[in-house]
């Protein structure tokens, strides 16, 4: 670990427990210890999750010159025990089992790094948040609406306790994205009437389910299961969802259409292909397609906006530029964003941390987006009309089952 002088350790944030404390549950670091960072000093880091992605990030933030991982967890032991010395962190401060995050909390870490199944975030970020960590973690936020209500107060806590509470989406740090967006909402395309949305992209494998749920936990498996990953829209079609609220600048209020689940080797409960109508204050509507079949179709993710003076479009890859009777914008391509966008999002997670800036703007846009996502997964699953108030008062839970698993 990286030592650092004295002076720069000023009131760490730190949650603090012994083995046996761990054991008796999590203690609670009061608000009020907040850390000072000097220039060179770097933002200890406990990372939850080591699966494709959880590894890609964690290898990037090994090179950052703001991070030091100190503490890593995962489900699988085999996969922890493959990254420790990767990662250069010692065994005593690798963990796996379900109450791994436990450990690496309590482990006295600055920040929480979560990479697991969505159907975890809420209870990890819960406890992260409790311990006076800041949290960073993928979307979408939860499987479910309790889930998206608990990361929202969750989120709110997090703010009102000075902690950096962050949502990694990448669409929206592209620079033709950002100015492309500006730009419809500064009227050079006059009023927005339509969104088009779309995410095309292969299946994940789902092979026979087990006697527990554990051989769902990994490859991106539980990606079929709407309990543990909420299912394709959810977790995929997201990005376009979350790029058509942007241009909006509000969340839907109903969603109507249908989905199914063409693929006859699901053993999943998730659909592959989906067609959504969302409806918006104001009249805007937008329509979202996907699917999610091995056609050779290949990867599509996109938001076009068509409004009264010229349209706009924007999205995971392609060109995002403007065009319309007032002028137009000529953009550029949207490239390598996978990778671009979470070193964009590793830099100012950290530098928010360093500035004490404790905004919190992907807050509520990640909840209105994974939320947006389930409000349609739900309207096409029944085939039929659902508004977001609905969708709220149901507060349908999805129940996972954890018996048998490694604690």
């Amino acid at each position: 670990m990286l030592k650092q002088d004295r002076n720069t350790r000023i009131n760490r944030r730190r949650f603090i427990a012994s083995s046996a404390g761990v054991a008796a549950g999590l203690t609670i670091v009061k608000p009020s210890a907040v850390k000072a960072y000097a220039a060179n000093s770097k933002i200890e880091v406990g990372f939850v999750g080591l699966g494709g992605r959880g590894r890609l990030i964690a290898g990037m933030m090994a090179k950052h010159p703001g991070y030091q991982i100190v503490s890593i967890a995962d489900y699988f032991d085999r996969v922890v025990r493959g990254q420790s010395e990767r990662l250069q962190v010692g065994v005593a401060r690798c963990f796996s089992g379900l109450a791994g995050y436990k450990k690496v909390i309590a482990s006295k870490v600055d920040a929480m790094f979560l990479e697991t199944p969505p159907c975890f975030f809420p209870e990890h970020v819960a406890a992260s948040v409790d311990a006076g960590c800041h949290v960073y973690f993928a979307k979408p936020i939860a499987c479910d609406v309790p889930g998206c209500l608990s990361i929202l107060e969750s989120g709110r806590k997090a703010t009102g306790n000075k902690q950096v509470f962050f949502v990694d989406f990448q669409v929206p740090t592209d620079e033709f994205n950002i100015e492309t967006v500006k730009r419809c909402r500064d009227g050079l395309i006059g009023k927005i009437g339509m969104l088009s949305s779309i995410y095309c992209d292969e299946a994940f494998r789902d092979p026979p389910k087990t006697a527990t749920i554990e051989s769902r936990l990994t490859n991106l498996i539980w990606v079929n299961d709407l309990e543990l990953g909420g299912g394709m829209l959810v977790n995929a079609g997201i990005h376009a969802v979350d790029a058509a609220l942007w241009l909006a600048g509000r969340r839907p209020v109903s969603a109507m259409g249908s989905s199914r689940a063409v693929n006859a080797k699901h053993h999943g409960d998730t659909r592959d292909v989906y067609s959504i109508t969302y409806q918006y204050t104001g009249g805007l509507i937008q329509n979202h397609r996907g699917e999610h079949l091995r056609n050779t179709h290949g990867f599509t993710c996109r938001c076009m906006a068509w409004g009264d003076q010229g349209y706009a479009e924007i999205g995971y890859q392609g060109k995002a530029w403007v065009r319309g009777n007032k002028g137009g914008y000529k953009g550029g391509e949207v490239e390598n964003l996978y990778v671009a966008g979470i070193a964009r999002n590793l830099d100012k997670f950290a530098n928010c941390i360093k500035e004490a800036n404790h905004q919190n703007d992907t807050l509520q846009r990640s909840v209105d987006s994974t939320l947006a996502t389930i409000l349609g997964r739900e309207a096409a699953m029944e085939n039929g009309l659902l508004t977001w108030d609905d969708l709220i008062k149901q507060n349908k839970k999805l129940e996972f089952d954890t018996t048998g698993l490694k604690a």
